[in-house]
């Protein structure tokens, strides 16, 4: 049996029609950047998430870093994050010349750390700390009552990365709406995925979004006047068509997925490897959607090396945490300032999760882990 990571082709093959409609129908106006279909899009996104604003931009990485730019982060202002995600959490502060302070993660979450935060807070320069950016990872949000406790107190502003968790909420609150902003990526592979790269901005805060508005189209308003220095970080209507086609389908996917979790889960409670393998915990005031499914493991790389042998799709995320990576090694950190970050980078892996996954799929991956650890 083959078990891919993802199969987008089973989510296309249900959705073919809509989605050619769709794109015929940009095709036909003949509109492709930004106008009535991005504007569509936003107007749709803010009814999901419970905001005011949102505007579409043209990747996750852009929507962060417009975000910081909208705040008017400069050379050397601190900006705190996780180092543990994706690589564009942290290489956005850097690309505007700010310092990335990193604070690590929970060890059971893999989000960062409350607790740390405040310890870190504390330790800054005064009038230094311009923003926090906490990460909502693998679908899960991160405690977001007390991260904004904290903002509040030290004066800095959040914003969060929602790459990962469209549709995740925290105590009823929707993932992005927490903090002054929250960004959203449309690559392929996320949850809500577009045919090619895709970003969202929401916020309840007007100035925030008109000014977003204003950077995405290089800092012009009106057309050939520059009021700031802005960039061409604009969505194409194309791929808001097709979003808006898929987001009428988020809902029974994200429950697809939340099932095929308790299906693991269950299985590799049935088959006694709940010692071996670590299945992810979900707070109980959490929604988690499950943009992967990640398993806490040991002798990790031997096992990812024997089920891709057996055509199971895994990866790692990721393999390097930040401030280990050597484009980083100027911020003078070193190996063991971040224990739990580099712990989870060792010892954690995704395995598939789409919605489109068998029950049999599942019993498969789940019997070749079990293989594994009984050789």
């Amino acid at each position: 049996m083959k078990v891919p990571l993802l199969d987008l082709k089973l989510q296309y093959s249900e959705i073919k029609n809509e989605i050619k409609s769709a794109i015929d129908e940009v095709m036909d106006s003949q509109y492709f950047i930004l106008g009535p279909k991005v504007e569509e899009l936003e107007n749709e996104i803010s009814r999901y998430c419970g905001v005011k604003y949102a505007v579409g931009v043209s990747s996750g990485t852009d929507a962060l870093l417009i975000s910081l730019m909208s705040l008017d982060i400069k050379p050397d202002d601190i900006v705190i994050t996780t180092p543990y995600s994706f690589f564009a959490t942290a290489g956005v502060i850097v690309r505007l010349g700010a310092k990335p302070v990193f604070v690590d993660i929970e060890p059971n979450t893999y989000n960062l750390d409350p607790d740390k935060l405040e310890e870190v807070l504390k330790k800054q320069p005064k009038y230094k700390s311009k923003c926090i950016i906490p990460v909502h990872l693998y679908g899960q949000c991160a405690d977001m009552d007390r991260i904004s406790a904290q903002a509040r107190k030290y004066n800095v502003k959040i914003i969060e990365d929602a790459a990962q968790s469209i549709g995740a909420k925290d105590k009823e609150k929707s993932s992005g709406t927490m903090g002054d902003m929250g960004c959203f990526s449309f690559f392929p592979s996320k949850n809500l995925g577009c045919f090619g790269d895709g970003g969202m901005v929401i916020t309840n805060n007007e100035n925030l979004a008109e000014k977003i508005k204003i950077l995405r189209v290089h800092g012009s308003k009106p057309k050939y006047y520059h009021s700031l220095v802005g960039g061409n970080f604009r969505l194409d209507a194309l791929q808001a068509a097709v979003l808006i086609v898929k987001l009428k389908y988020l809902a029974d996917w994200t429950k697809k997925r939340q099932q095929n979790a308790s299906t693991y889960n269950q299985l590799f409670e049935k088959n006694k490897l709940v010692g071996l393998v670590r299945v992810p915990f979900v707070s109980p005031e959490n929604f988690h959607i499950y943009n992967q499914y990640i398993i806490r493991v040991q002798r990790r790389d031997e096992l990812l090396k024997f089920l891709k042998e057996q055509d199971i799709g895994t990866e790692i995320y990721y393999p390097v945490p930040f401030h280990l990576q050597p484009c980083f090694s100027p911020l003078g950190y070193r190996e063991g300032d971040f224990p739990e970050a580099e712990k989870a980078s060792k010892e954690t892996m995704a395995i598939p999760i789409y919605p489109e996954l068998t029950v049999e799929q599942q019993e498969y991956v789940v019997m070749k882990i079990k293989e594994f650890y009984n050789r």
